[in-house]
């Protein structure tokens, strides 16, 4: 049996898994990309932790998803990575590696995966919306994925919604991402601070020492903070969603990532959104989904359909 090496490199961590081509991840792991300050050193772990994980099984290829990845087989002013100007990924590995290795955007990746495993198997047009450290977006239509020319299509985490607000990661001003990702939501938790007087347990935490999991506890215990919060982030994802669906008029919103884990807190201010800001002809004919993947295993899942799909 062959199979494929999933790879999901992430602004925080990077996770590897070894894939059947049924979906079963048969052996994960993963370290953190953050500690690398070295491009060179990273691809070194890389392959070190490729070479593990293979266990001399049959491997019919690499996919691997990554912010800012061009068809060209590299990574070009990631945001939310340490490094930065043109990143020759591919070449680099190439050096030790003899598979055929594919790369291409992180949320690309999720909507390959969603079509091969997920909740987009009997859907031609979706988007994929992840939510993580950065937000990304990977669009399908008539069962084709966006890639445009170089493969940088549906870059709408730095859509600007306000000129005057937060910048992203590659500079834009007021991009959407800012405010809605695990990075944003922190940022807005500080914000509330400044400008409610009420009491909340983010009063004694730092910017650094602060997790989403840390947010959606607080909402649970009813803390202000954390609920204006939610409501303030699902306000601007909703309203955005429903600017995306004019230009491609997609049967369903696929949402993705750490902060989809915040369930309802962030899902139903989201929706409700979503609906009111939707036009008229275009209600009731948009569902938002959650992926159909496995949680822990779907920047993996998705990486290794990259795969299946191009050989």
């Amino acid at each position: 049996m062959k199979y494929a090496i999933g790879i999901d490199i992430g602004g925080t961590i990077t996770k590897i898994g070894l894939v059947s081509k049924d979906g079963n991840c048969i052996k994960k792991t993963s370290f953190r990309t953050k500690e690398f300050k070295s491009f060179s050193n990273y691809v070194e772990k890389l392959n070190s932790s490729i070479e593990q994980i293979s266990d001399n099984k049959e491997i019919a290829g690499i996919g691997i998803g990554a912010p800012n990845a061009s068809k060209n087989g590299t990574i070009e002013t990631p945001a939310n990575l340490k490094w930065k100007g043109q990143l020759n990924l591919i070449k680099k590995l190439k050096q030790k590696i003899k598979n055929n290795i594919f790369l291409t955007n992180d949320a690309n990746c999720a909507a390959v995966g969603e079509m091969m495993y997920g909740n987009a198997i009997s859907l031609n047009d979706f988007i994929v919306i992840t939510l993580g450290t950065g937000l990304g977006s990977g669009i399908v239509s008539n069962g084709l994925l966006v890639e445009g020319k170089d493969g940088f299509a549906a870059e709408l985490g730095h859509f600007s919604i306000n000129k005057m607000g937060r910048y992203t990661g590659l500079g834009t001003k007021g991009g959407l991402e800012a405010y809605v990702s695990a990075t944003g939501i922190k940022r807005t938790i500080m914000y509330m601070l400044s400008k409610y007087m009420e009491d909340s347990i983010f009063r004694s935490i730092s910017f650094d020492n602060l997790h989403g999991e840390d947010i959606t506890k607080a909402a649970e215990n009813n803390d202000f903070i954390a609920l204006k919060t939610f409501q303030y982030t699902g306000k601007i994802l909703g309203k955005a969603l429903a600017n995306f669906v004019s230009f491609s008029q997609p049967e369903a919103i696929i949402l993705t990532g750490g902060l989809v884990h915040s369930g309802k807190w962030i899902l139903e201010p989201t929706i409700k959104s979503f609906e009111k800001n939707l036009l008229a002809f275009y209600e009731k004919k948009v569902k938002i989904l959650t992926s159909g993947l496995e949680d822990k295993d779907s920047a993996i899942l998705g990486s290794a359909a990259l795969v299946w799909k191009n050989i």
